[in-house]
């Protein structure tokens, strides 16, 4: 809808969330929209519930990708170990998972090579080397896309705020024109 005198500007649209209108003039808006009040008030808490289920959405990738940087970080530390502990003849002591809560102890002797799973059961040998620029593109990735999410849920936040000053500001137009009629009623009989 374009900015006029009845209403806000309109936020422009980030990666498929639409902006929310803000509404100064609610007689104004309701007659640009070609809505009555019930009409305009379904609209916005349907919008409403719309960023509600994509803010849920993106949450969800955040706590995914909050819980993949540490994996790997903790992995590039691995493999940084083993890269230092490689030529000295030492032996490098390591406990890791086998199960949820089940640990087991490994010797590591020199080794040029690590495994790593890239997910849908596939496990991949690369050179420590490889490994390392591997595991640092990952963590870029994950960081940049951490950083959009962010950005998204910001966005979306402002739309819901928006939203619901919108919707306040169409029920006391709504309340306070009840009023002014139920006022003006009472006159005309007299």
């Amino acid at each position: 809808m374009a900015s006029s005198s009845g209403s806000g500007e309109v936020a422009t649209e980030r990666r498929g969330i639409p902006g929310a209108q803000f509404v100064e003039d609610v007689q104004t808006y309701l007659a640009q929209a070609g809505l009555d009040v019930n009409s305009a008030l379904a609209f916005l808490q349907e919008r409403l519930q719309q960023y509600k289920l994509v803010e849920m959405k993106l949450l969800a990738h955040r706590g995914i990708f909050s819980a993949k940087i540490p994996d790997i970080e903790k992995c590039l530390d691995t493999v940084a170990t083993l890269q230092a502990k490689k030529g000295s003849g030492e032996a490098l002591l390591a406990d890791f998972e086998v199960s949820e809560g089940i640990y087991s102890r490994a010797r590591i002797e020199d080794t040029d090579s690590v495994c790593l799973w890239l997910g849908a059961n596939v496990m991949l040998e690369y050179s420590c080397e490889e490994a390392t620029t591997l595991l640092q593109k990952n963590l870029e990735n994950a960081k940049a896309s951490l950083e959009v999410l962010v950005a998204d849920l910001q966005f979306l936040r402002d739309q819901v705020t928006i939203t619901q000053v919108t919707i306040a500001r169409v029920y006391n137009w709504d309340v306070h024109q009840k009023r002014i009629r139920q006022a003006a009623a009472p006159a005309k009989d007299s």
